[in-house]
């Protein structure tokens, strides 16, 4: 039987939950890197035994991890990092004579066919890929060429945060950066366009029709209509069907179109979640009742998915990378919160159960859908 391996980042360590395929019972190992800022792990979906680790520290900087039996044991790759003035500033030596300095690794994005190849989205936000496990790194910069100059720092600071691969189209990417936008290539990253048309910012640029500056919060694809995109944004739910050469709302009934996440059935394609939050200044659920929206319909129609999660006195915040689904035959469905708690649905939704509660507070949730 078929099992699952959820990789939970916490701002104190790494943690790796597995079940078989029932989902029902639940080991819990670690941490690992126990006191570390652990932002993002994100398996192989080639190689099920890999895991790639963002670790951070605001006094040593950022380590990269990789694992190679399932997060057992790890050794840190990428020796390119190295110190810059103030301890937490680093940079990641390209090669170049003019090495991008940043904060921290953001986003870790496995490629879809080589082990090997990874990308990295970073703060201040950049791309960069490694074709050897993460040994070397190589910066993508035609995407800063991109009225770089006119990004802005979102609340969480000026991130590279979402990396989206065509499963089809192995040149194709699309990346969101906060407060930037989304940009695609189509050319395996040496040049890039922005896809922001149909998103409006009242309140954050003073051009609300610009084509750069839109504080772009989360992007999700299924992998049977890679022209068919989902978008959480600072204000709004979004979806383009022509890859991001426009935009519509299809934010419908939701008690707040506010939220982070965003993440599409494995196995049907207009299934769409998202985590409402009441507002940008109050990071905690409307009413104070944790509540996963899902619509069938891909937008404009969503329902509440409440069995089995807290209904009152709840004010927790869901962050963007901590929900995620995996790929048995009934879809699972993961959340975790900056309450410390991981909570697993293993009916797409229906009903949830707390998998493990009292960690430090989650940064990110992935899920290895194991052999």
């Amino acid at each position: 039987m078929s099992g699952v391996r959820v990789l939970v980042g916490t701002r104190k360590g790494a943690f790796i939950l597995t079940s078989d395929g029932k989902r029902e019972e639940w080991s819990v190992c670690g941490p690992h890197f126990a006191g570390w800022e652990m932002y993002h792990l994100k398996g192989s979906p080639v190689d099920p035994n890999r895991i790639f680790a963002s670790q951070t520290s605001s006094w040593f900087g950022q380590t990269m991890q990789r694992s190679d039996d399932g997060g057992h044991t790890w050794e840190p790759v990428g020796n390119q990092f190295a110190y810059v003035g103030d301890p937490g500033t680093h940079q990641w030596y390209d090669g170049t004579q003019h090495p991008w300095e940043f904060n921290r690794v953001w986003r870790l994005e496995p490629s879809l066919t080589d082990p090997d190849t990874v990308y990295a989205g970073v703060e201040d936000a950049a791309l960069f890929r490694s074709t050897d496990g993460g040994q070397t790194w190589a910066e993508l910069p035609g995407l800063r060429e991109v009225k770089g100059n006119l990004w802005q720092p979102g609340a969480g600071g000026m991130c590279l945060h979402t990396i989206v691969l065509d499963p089809n189209d192995a040149n194709r990417i699309f990346v969101a950066i906060s407060a930037a936008g989304a940009f695609r290539t189509d050319d395996g990253g040496t040049t890039w366009v922005p896809i922001n048309k149909g998103l409006r910012s009242e309140y954050e640029l003073p051009d609300p029709d610009a084509d750069v500056g839109h504080c772009v919060h989360s992007i999700a694809m299924h992998p049977d209509r890679p022209d068919v995109l989902f978008m959480q944004k600072h204000w709004d739910v979004m979806r383009t069907d022509d890859a991001g050469a426009m935009w519509r709302e299809v934010s419908g009934n939701l008690p707040s179109d506010f939220g982070f996440p965003i993440a599409v059935h494995a196995h049907e394609p207009d299934t769409v979640y998202v985590v409402p939050i009441k507002s940008d200044s109050e990071h905690f659920p409307p009413d104070g009742k944790l509540r996963v929206y899902r619509s069938r319909t891909g937008g404009d129609e969503w329902e509440p998915l409440t069995k089995g999660l807290p209904q009152e006195n709840c004010y927790v915040n869901v962050l963007r990378d901590a929900m995620a689904v995996d790929k048995l035959d009934d879809c699972g469905i993961y959340v975790g919160t900056t309450g410390g708690q991981v909570y697993a649905s293993n009916d797409a939704g229906d009903t949830w159960t707390p998998i493990v509660r009292d960690l430090p507070s989650v940064l990110s949730v992935e899920v290895q859908t194991l052999p």
